[in-house]
């Protein structure tokens, strides 16, 4: 008797159309019912409909906000911010969200298309479509999506036209910086010089743009330096530990974020900021060292190195979760990649985060055992999935120093063994 087809591999793109259809509407309906307590009483949503409204007031007025302690962002999240005006049938709010969407539909339509070509897995789409609900309704009230949007584009047009790739990473770097990041594996030669300097343009021409229509369009840089160490990080983990250990540290909002304050924070803050530095010292390293490049190398290449800043950071918020799981999806939609391993810690990760926030996000605040255990999981997780990342590039890329061939004493020469060096 015949097996029935498989629909997985006869309408993979019906089956993805259909998924994607449920998984959101489920996320709408968390959206919709975000009062209980599991989901935060409002107050994932309140984001949109209060700060980033907030600055879409201002903005209107054509200016930044300045002396505004939570405005960290470059200029080209204006950009976002302003877009619900596209939709003048629709509240602030649901603009936004239908945008939302539109940008996350059009990352997974994008890793539909490139799972067809040759050599490619549908795997990547699968891992954005089935991975971003675990975010439960965060992912439709941050403009992360949006983000991550414009550096899947980019990475994915990198082979089929270079100019397109660096425009793609120059917005996106415009609106969160990290997009910038996703250029780091271009093969060396032609493609990097194309797509490092239409970035560097395109950089500069929105830069250009922002600065003529709008006041004080790098007021963000000013707020910058006082962060401090988010609860969600590598070093708020550890704070958190130590307050079970007689650490006097509180959590305390400011900058935006839940931040701890207290003795030997800015110490925290200042090695996470020397931790950045040195993954950066590390991939400037393979960037030099790296030889061999396969089709995946630079969506490889891109993942691990925001997953290095990612770790690194002094925030981790949970929508950093969402450029990591379009970045782990790129690598996937590529059969050469070597991140499935690293892809599966990420998308634990995740898992983990959407437990942390906003369903045990008083125990995290609080730095219960429970908030403590959530964070130490989810962040071990991220450190794991970083290290083995970068090994795996390293080694994919990097060939190994040679041996020295044995030398042969002329005395014994075609009689007895070889004499090493």
């Amino acid at each position: 008797m015949n097996a029935a087809p498989n629909p997985l591999r006869k309408h993979p793109r019906l089956v993805l159309a259909t998924g994607w259809l449920a998984t959101r509407a489920a996320m709408l309906w968390l959206l919709t019912h975000d009062q209980l307590p599991a989901l935060g009483r409002g107050t994932v949503a309140r984001e949109v409909w209060r700060l980033y409204h907030h600055w879409y007031d201002v903005l209107t007025l054509g200016t930044f906000p300045t002396h505004d302690p939570l405005w960290q962002y470059p200029p080209g999240a204006g950009a976002v911010l302003l877009s619900p005006a596209l939709l003048p049938g629709l509240t602030y709010f649901q603009a936004f969200v239908v945008l939302t969407l539109a940008a996350d539909a059009a990352t997974a339509l994008a890793l539909t298309h490139a799972g067809r070509r040759r050599n490619r897995s549908f795997l990547g789409a699968w891992v954005w479509v089935g991975g971003l609900p675990l975010l439960l309704h965060v992912p439709l009230v941050r403009y992360d999506v949006q983000v991550t949007a414009l550096a899947v584009i980019s990475l994915l047009t990198m082979s089929r036209s270079t100019r397109v790739c660096g425009v793609f990473a120059a917005l996106g770097a415009v609106v969160k910086v990290w997009p910038a990041l996703v250029l780091l594996g271009t093969p060396k030669g032609p493609t990097t010089r194309s797509a490092w300097s239409w970035t560097a343009g395109a950089g500069a021409v929105a830069l250009g743009v922002f600065a003529a229509l709008f006041a004080h369009p790098f007021s963000f840089l000013r707020e910058q330096g006082g962060r401090g160490v988010q609860i969600e990080s590598l070093g708020g983990t550890a704070l958190s530990l130590a307050t079970h250990a007689g650490w006097p540290g509180k959590v305390r909002y400011q900058y935006g974020a839940m931040e701890f304050t207290g003795p030997y924070v800015r110490s925290v803050a200042y090695a996470s900021l020397a931790l950045t530095a040195v993954a950066f010292g590390l991939l400037l390293l393979w960037r030099l060292r790296a030889r061999r490049w396969t089709p995946a190398t630079p969506y490889d290449a891109a993942f691990s190195a925001v997953l290095l800043f990612t770790v690194t950071s002094r925030v981790i918020s949970p929508q950093y979760m969402i450029w990591l799981l379009g970045l782990a999806a790129v690598c996937l939609t590529s059969r050469h990649t070597v991140q499935r391993p690293v892809a599966a810690l990420v998308v634990a990760a995740t898992a983990v985060s959407a437990v942390a926030y906003p369903a045990l996000y008083h125990q995290v605040m609080a730095c219960t055992w429970t908030g403590c255990g959530l964070m130490l999981v989810r962040n071990g997780l991220l450190a794991a999935a970083a290290v083995l990342s970068f090994t795996r590039v390293w080694r994919s890329t990097t060939p190994p120093a040679p041996v020295p061939a044995p030398v042969v004493s002329p005395d014994t020469q075609g009689v007895g063994s070889p004499v090493p060096v």
